[in-house]
């Protein structure tokens, strides 16, 4: 699946986004990722969220919501679902599509109209990006992690579509582990 590089770039920002939001396991509780505004400032910095000047309260807590309308599409179990909430993602954002080039990068398309805030910025741009998956046909692509205690948020760009956990942890690595010894056990009698 050939994806253009500011499309795979909202993808990452999208599937970050939603991986920010607490982890409901009762193993193991995460806290939130985006619990203040100084912790929306480092995602905004660390993903290079272009255009974004002063954060406050109203942004971080548009912000959250559109992190819940992310998860949602992500959970969605069919296209015609994914569609229906990407597109309402999208035109709350008002996009105002646009060709740019700019911090060295190629021409690319931003999707947010010039002096978004950066709730309609990330609902622009990384909606776009998803919607960019399901016209492809794709969206078994936008799957949650299959460990029991993970569940985490990830984008299967794999060639056969085979990926079944996240690479933010050892989730793969760990049941591959646990089924091996449980293998050595049994057969040990």
């Amino acid at each position: 699946m050939l994806i253009p590089h500011d499309t795979r770039i909202a993808l990452e920002t999208v599937v970050d986004l939603v991986n920010t939001a607490p982890d409901g396991d009762a193993a193991e509780v995460t806290r939130d990722g985006l619990a203040d505004i100084a912790a929306l400032h480092t995602f905004v910095r660390d993903h290079h969220v272009s255009g974004v000047e002063e954060l406050g309260a109203r942004d971080l807590r548009a912000v959250l919501d559109v992190r819940k309308r992310f998860a949602d599409v992500f959970g969605a179990p069919d296209a015609p679902t994914a569609a229906a909430l990407i597109n309402q993602l999208v035109a709350a954002a008002g996009t105002t599509p646009q060709l740019t080039d700019h911090d060295g990068y190629d021409w690319h398309v931003h999707y947010f109209a010039p002096g978004a805030s950066v709730a309609d910025h990330l609902a622009a741009d990384c909606g776009m990006a998803l919607a960019f998956i399901v016209v492809a046909g794709e969206q078994e692509r936008l799957r949650r992690c299959e460990a029991p205690d993970c569940g985490r948020a990830f984008v299967d760009l794999s060639r056969n579509r085979s990926r079944r956990y996240c690479d933010s942890r050892t989730c793969g690595n760990r049941l591959h582990v646990a089924a091996y010894r449980a293998r050595r056990k049994e057969a040990a009698g």
